[in-house]
């Protein structure tokens, strides 16, 4: 991936909290036989025996692809972020040159390592829970792998093949124009924070306010870190929109 040095995220801690919070990913494998990317939940594990981190996912037994992560090699997989279309009119240089385009706002994170198949069926069912509890813990009242009868999750579970990636290379890239310091001005009134605005960011949940609000948190940190100040948050309707303006 291509990333500036004004894009760059490098801490370690900060781009495994971005794994955590948009863990639906894609994982791609490329060799002799081409390649081919399948998009699945991970479940990220930190500890001190992996301080970089080892994800864990699964696939449908006849998915393939885990035949030809059983023959061994590196894969990727690619976390995105939100994501936001930034117009020239964001812009002063706009109506005073006309000397802007359009750009595309966005985070991603890319993960690197050797990936291995699971098949025991007791890291498996491990690997269930802690997915599923990390989906689960904000919802009232929350589901349990264990709530399902045994039988019926054992029988799911012959159905399906457990990857594991040990993380070798963290590459993080959070584009929110940066390399715009003609919005570093002082102007603090709402009207001017409108015209001037550097960007929105769009936070799409699938269906429950606890992702929203999950995804709406994160956001506001990453402004917050960028020195952005939030102006409003609409928290009614499925899709979520975070307005952010340039302080």
């Amino acid at each position: 991936m291509y990333v500036p040095e004004h894009f760059r995220e490098s801490d370690t801690q900060v781009l495994q909290q971005y794994i955590r919070d948009y863990g639906f990913g894609v994982l791609v494998v490329a060799n002799g036989e081409g390649i081919e990317a399948n998009h699945v939940p991970f479940h990220l594990q930190v500890d001190g025996d992996n301080p970089s981190g080892v994800l864990r996912c699964h696939v449908a037994r006849n998915n393939l692809v885990w035949q030809r992560i059983e023959k061994g090699g590196q894969v990727l997989v690619i976390f995105q972020g939100p994501d936001a279309y930034v117009s020239p009119s964001f812009y002063p240089s706009k109506a005073e040159t006309g000397r802007v385009v359009p750009t595309w706002n966005y985070l991603a994170v890319h993960a690197e390592g050797c990936a291995h198949i699971v098949l025991d069926p007791n890291r498996l069912r491990e690997h269930l829970h802690k997915l599923t509890e990390h989906h689960e813990t904000a919802r009232n009242p929350s589901w349990s792998v264990d709530d399902a009868p045994r039988d019926f999750t054992e029988s799911l579970m012959r159905g399906i093949v457990g990857i594991e990636i040990h993380i070798e290379k963290l590459t993080g890239k959070l584009k929110a124009s940066q390399n715009q310091p003609e919005l570093t001005g002082q102007e603090s009134s709402p009207a001017l924070r409108m015209k001037n605005a550097r960007t929105t960011v769009a936070c799409r949940s699938l269906s429950y306010n606890s992702y929203k609000r999950r995804c709406f948190n994160h956001q506001v940190e990453i402004c917050r870190r960028l020195n952005f100040s939030v102006f409003t948050y609409n928290d009614t309707y499925t899709i979520a929109e975070v307005l952010v303006w340039d302080r």
